[in-house]
């Protein structure tokens, strides 16, 4: 399976590139999907997924932009600020490029889409 993953935000697609982990097999499996994301604390996104996926979290010390993380076994977060953090995640991508993902986000909920490319 491929490991570049489509993100469209309103009019705005970001690339991501997924890691080799199975978590981010499971997540390809899901796809493609649209998610009403909910926003958190000013810089993340996340929403609940109807399945779990398997979790190997770890704290990275630090999430930065355009991070895309499992948080417990069925919470999909996308991060648009980059942060210090105490909190564990497993790891499943990162966009490649993550200029305009925070203004794309907007403030509040938002749909957001997730295709393999």
């Amino acid at each position: 399976m491929q490991n570049k993953l489509k993100i469209v935000v309103g009019a705005k697609t970001f690339s991501a590139t997924l890691l080799d982990n199975a978590t981010a097999t499971a997540l390809k499996k899901m796809l493609p999907m649209t998610l009403e994301m909910i926003e958190l604390n000013g810089n993340e996104k996340y929403v609940r997924l109807p399945s779990n996926l398997p979790a190997n979290a770890s704290n990275p010390g630090t999430i930065h932009t355009g991070d895309l993380m499992l948080y417990g076994s069925s919470t999909l977060v996308l991060f648009y600020e980059s942060f210090s953090t105490a909190y564990t995640y497993t790891k499943i991508g990162r966009i490649d490029d993550a200029s305009g993902l925070a203004a794309a986000l907007g403030v509040g909920n938002v749909k957001v889409s997730f295709e393999l490319e």
